[in-house]
């Protein structure tokens, strides 16, 4: 039997020869398109070397670290530009034309492009204040004065490296602002920024350079910059939450080369061997009379302080003072009390009171906004007010060559508003009265409003408004006190008398003594300083000092309450002298 094979038919054939030929084509274009072993590790070696930060170089001279970064940058600053926040520029930058040079202050975040049409742009770097450093450590309730331990020290701000920048025509700032959060003025992130802007422009603005144009600084905030550096006559122009100034740069300079804050003084005004921050001959030596220069008290609502004010006159002029002596009073004050004041050597301006709109009627501090009448004062660069219960003993003319605000300490962060230096100002007047509902007054005075309208401050020593008490009531305390309050030559500048005031009291002890709340005030050394100057007046002026009636009652019967209370210094014991008593 004869056995037969079975072919394959053609059309098989042609379709296995079909397949091999399409995988060969395959197989050969992949070996085609496959880069080369080195030319694929070249590529991961240089993205290996870009994460590593190595600089591997490849054959074609491509820099793939460096290519890969730039595309990184520019990713990032693609992303920056949709966070960028662009705001339409001041219309007033228009008017001071272009080729400036513009430095820019805390501005991230936002987009400057268009300020590059009117010149070169600077950034200035600086190191972000410390959140740990608190405002009371720039303005202690205390410090060691008379460096009697380690002295007295200030933080560290820090501050841009001023040397490495160009001088500037412009200088454009964003300022922080935490309104209306509690205590927002009193934020040290807010300082530093003013104080750069400060230091910048007094160390690398131009003074007047491209034909007489004033150097210029362009604030971005809800918030007012700070009027203590940047003074309220000195803002030109402003556009929402734009600010132009044009400061000052003779004020500024020395607004700058003051302490940062209240933890050192300003100047230090005795003694050789104390650490001086200035040269007291040459400030001396620089003291001119001037027209321009006063002191000054305000008398309103009742006649009570006429013989202070009578008081403080007459101890200023025996200091040798030659400023004028204004006293600010209002319709209350009769013609004989007026005539009185003229002769102990003020010059009279009548006024119209202020209310304070948070104060209740017939309360002690009604009428007390009306010291802001002497910012009205303005045919006088410079007043240096000084409450009417106080008395000079040295000149303290001096005083004069410090800008606002400069003062002494009282509590916590504050300054005391019984002595104190200020730049008389129609603008400074009209914001404080724009702002008499805003401000919230710690305690309901002018003192309190002061305090938050200028918190950036200078310490004066406290023996230039030394203040009549005893907080701590220990005996160390009275002793070192009394002593000031009675040398003769004097220590102190000026004494400060609170509490019950001297001419209301028996002039043979200080009835202080006489009221539980009132003792910490009570001093008879200082009570006998301040009657050894009313001795020396003129009799006629020692009448304005007499006791009312009712001011006779008063006193015998606080004398019978401290009896009662047994008080162990029996002053109320005292067999009284005073010949006004019996007047």
């Amino acid at each position: 039997m004869m056995i037969m094979k079975t072919l394959p038919s053609k059309a098989l054939i042609i379709k296995i020869n079909l397949v091999f030929l399409a995988c060969f084509l395959v197989a050969y274009g992949a070996l085609l398109l496959r880069p080369s072993t080195s030319v694929y590790h070249e590529y991961a070696a240089s993205l290996v070397c870009s994460l590593r930060e190595c600089h591997h170089k490849g054959e074609g001279g491509i820099k793939m670290k460096a290519v890969l970064e730039e595309r990184l940058v520019v990713n990032i600053e693609a992303k920056a530009e949709k966070k960028m926040v662009k705001r339409e520029k001041p219309s007033f930058l228009n008017e001071m034309g272009r080729g400036m040079k513009i430095g820019m202050v805390n501005m991230e975040g936002e987009d400057i492009s268009e300020w590059k049409v009117h010149g070169q742009i600077i950034k200035v770097k600086f190191e972000k204040v410390s959140k740990l450093l608190e405002w009371k450590e720039l303005f202690p309730e205390w410090i060691d004065e008379e460096e009697e331990m380690d002295g007295t020290e200030c933080p560290e701000i820090p501050m841009p490296d001023f040397n490495s920048y160009s001088y500037m025509d412009m200088i454009v700032v964003k300022l922080p602002c935490k309104y209306p959060e509690e205590g927002w003025g009193r934020d040290v992130y807010r300082l530093q920024v003013n104080l750069v802007a400060a230091n910048l422009a007094v160390k690398r603005g131009k003074r007047g350079w491209n034909n007489g144009n004033k150097m210029k600084v362009v604030f971005l905030s809800k918030c007012r910059p700070m009027v203590e550096m940047f003074r309220c006559d000195e803002l030109k122009k402003r556009e929402g939450n734009w600010w132009y100034y044009e400061p000052d740069m003779d004020k500024l300079t020395q607004k700058v080369s003051l302490p940062v804050g209240s933890c050192t003084l300003a100047l230090p005004l005795w003694g050789k061997e104390i650490n001086e921050v200035y040269d007291i001959s040459n400030i001396e030596s620089s003291t001119k009379i001037s027209r321009r220069e006063a002191y000054a008290t305000v008398l309103h609502s009742s006649e009570t302080y006429v013989c202070g004010a009578i008081t403080l006159a007459q101890s200023l002029l025996r200091t040798g003072t030659k400023r004028d002596l204004i006293l600010l009073l209002d319709r209350s004050i009769s013609n004989p009390k007026r005539a009185a004041l003229i002769k102990a050597g003020w010059k009279l301006r009548f006024i119209k009171r202020i209310r304070n709109p948070k104060a209740e009627k017939n309360t002690y501090n009604e009428y007390n906004y009306s010291k802001f009448r002497l910012w009205q004062l303005t045919d006088y660069e410079k007043i240096i007010f000084i409450d009417a219960d106080i008395i000079v003993q040295r000149n303290i003319d001096l005083l004069f060559h410090f800008p606002q605000m400069t003062a002494t300490g009282n509590d916590a962060s504050i300054f005391n508003s019984g002595i104190m230096v200020i730049e008389p100002s129609n603008c400074t007047f009209n914001m404080f009265m724009q702002r008499t509902k805003e401000i919230i007054s710690y305690n309901g005075g002018d003192q309190g409003f002061l305090n938050e309208v200028f918190v950036w401050w200078h310490r004066l020593p406290r023996r230039v408004n030394f203040l009549k008490n005893f907080w701590s009531n220990n005996s160390n305390e009275v002793s070192v006190k009394n002593q000031l309050f009675g040398a003769d030559p004097p220590k102190v500048y000026a004494i400060h008398y609170l509490g019950l005031k001297p001419w209301v009291c028996y002039r043979d002890y200080d009835c202080n003594w006489d009221i539980g709340d009132q003792r910490v005030y009570a001093s008879d050394v200082a009570h006998r300083t301040w009657w050894k100057l009313h001795d020396s007046m003129d009799k006629s002026l020692q009448k304005c000092c007499m006791l009312t009636k009712q001011r006779k009652i008063e006193l015998e019967w606080d004398r019978k309450l401290a009896g009662k209370m047994g008080f162990k210094d029996e002053h109320w014991r005292i067999n009284v002298t005073d010949p006004r008593k019996f007047t």
